[in-house]
């Protein structure tokens, strides 16, 4: 059964110098806000109970404390972090291939021991088995390319919620959309550019997603079944942006104009410009985990694009989208964006359970001056979201005005704040659009008898010459 319990469900830079492929920064130079907005409120204290979710209510109840696996595990021997430390002389030379597959005996100093275990770890015959104790999030020296035994069963059932969740966007009509777009008296200017705006900006937020995923937190979460997730959540960005490029391409619109909107409107590139610092700095391949400076850079970038990229950024677009499907105008974009919305509800939960485990697992991380600099990030990033509501939306549409969204961002920053152990910071905030918490309980099925019959034809369409 698939799990949608989406907060609002329930409600009433660092510079970088070592640029990767496909995170040049945005050509547009943006001036950063300060980020030391002074934390208003206590902080809650690190949870006593060996079930954390009690005190913190959070989307996806998983952080499991490590105190509680511990006490099933058995006696486990501890694993050698380093099984060729202690190595023979030749300790391949035994091995019946001729290549040879293990690595030069490594010292303490190298950067393979830095951080965690990637995966490519030469073979070690004869090595433990995988006890569920050895395993960490982060900087784990365990073999990760053992999923079981699992040791955070919330991330493999999110894995298979995200299966079960499965669809393309061909299943969707776009007839009604390029009808109503053509009609020159169908849609009002605001509105088209309320369309193209936000096809703009989520045609390459999710790219930049894909990207922050693949070339840097993936090779620095050290656990199997957190991985697992990674790359079913790496498809889906994948079909988010194949699902824009279908709209674009249903409707005839100017794919350059639509995709490059990100260098060229600023209310647009001042999004992907606050996000790109991020990946850039985690994607440097000098970069390892290991030392608490690292470890609370790793989590600082967690949280900007689970927290605030996926989770704010967001929010704007997917209301001025779904409240013209709620109009019956745009209605195959609108349930393009549903679907969309949906996943990325279950992106963020399952990035928000990984900072809570992290933070159950390292708990000198959590230091009250990187709270302030986390409180700090999340306000600027309402400041921004704000600013592109008013840019996107310059007077009252669809029964929508800028002001509303203002308030919606606070209400939806206090959620984020409370998912992740900060203070609120904007008391009294309240949702402006309650319908939003329907979007989530949509069924996959429920144009069974109307437009999903292509549902049906998917593997029928694969060729296996």
């Amino acid at each position: 059964m698939l799990n949608w319990d989406d907060p609002l469900a329930t409600a009433g830079q660092t510079s970088n110098t070592h640029p990767s492929p496909g995170l040049e920064p945005v050509a547009r130079s943006v001036a950063r806000r300060s980020t030391d907005t002074a934390v208003h409120g206590t902080t809650p204290s690190q949870p006593s109970s060996p079930h954390p979710r009690a005190s913190h209510p959070r989307p996806g109840l998983g952080l499991v404390d490590n105190a509680a696996l511990m006490t099933t595990a058995g006696a486990a021997p501890s694993v050698d972090p380093d099984p060729f430390a202690h190595a023979t002389p030749d300790p391949q030379g035994d091995l019946p291939i001729e290549d040879r597959i293990l690595p030069e005996p490594r010292t303490a100093g190298s950067e393979s021991v830095a951080g965690g275990a990637t995966g490519l770890e030469s073979l070690a015959m004869g090595a433990d088995r995988v006890r569920v104790d050895d395993k960490r999030i982060i900087n784990c020296r365990a073999d990760l390319n053992q999923l079981v035994p699992f040791k955070y069963d919330w991330a493999w059932q999110k894995y298979l919620d995200a299966c079960a969740n499965h669809w393309m966007p061909q299943e969707i009509s776009m007839n009604a959309d390029l009808a109503l777009w053509k009609d020159p008296n169908g849609l009002t200017e605001d509105e088209r550019l309320i369309v193209k705006r936000n096809l703009g900006f989520f045609s390459t937020a999710d790219s930049l997603v894909a990207n922050n995923l693949v070339l840097a937190v993936y090779r620095h979460i050290t656990n199997p079944e957190c991985r697992q997730y990674l790359l079913r959540q790496a498809f889906e960005e994948a079909l988010h942006t194949h699902a824009y490029q279908y709209v674009v391409e249903s409707l005839g619109l100017d794919e350059g104009e639509i995709f490059n909107m990100y260098r060229e409107v600023p209310a647009v590139a001042r999004k992907a410009e606050w996000a790109l610092p991020f990946t850039q700095h985690l994607a440097d391949p000098h970069f390892q985990t290991g030392a608490p400076e690292n470890d609370q850079k790793l989590l600082r970038e967690l949280v900007a694009f689970y927290v605030i990229f996926e989770g704010i950024f967001f929010y704007v677009g997917f209301v001025q989208i779904l409240s013209m499907g709620r109009r019956n105008k745009m209605t195959g974009t609108a349930e393009q964006f549903q679907y969309i919305l949906r996943d990325e509800s279950m992106h963020m939960n399952f990035g928000i359970d990984v900072i809570n485990q992290i933070k159950i697992e390292n708990p000198h991380l959590w230091t009250p001056e990187f709270r302030q600099e986390l409180v700090g990030m999340i306000r600027e990033a309402v400041e921004l979201e704000a600013r592109y509501a008013h840019d996107t939306m310059p007077r009252g549409v669809l029964g929508l005005n800028a002001q509303m969204f203002e308030d919606y961002l606070h209400f939806i920053a206090n959620r984020r704040c409370a998912q992740i152990g900060l203070p609120e910071q904007y008391p009294g905030a309240s949702n402006p659009f309650p319908w939003m918490s329907e979007v989530l309980d949509l069924k996959k099925e429920k144009n069974f008898f109307e437009t999903r019959v292509t549902e049906y034809q998917t593997g029928g369409a694969l060729s296996w010459d």
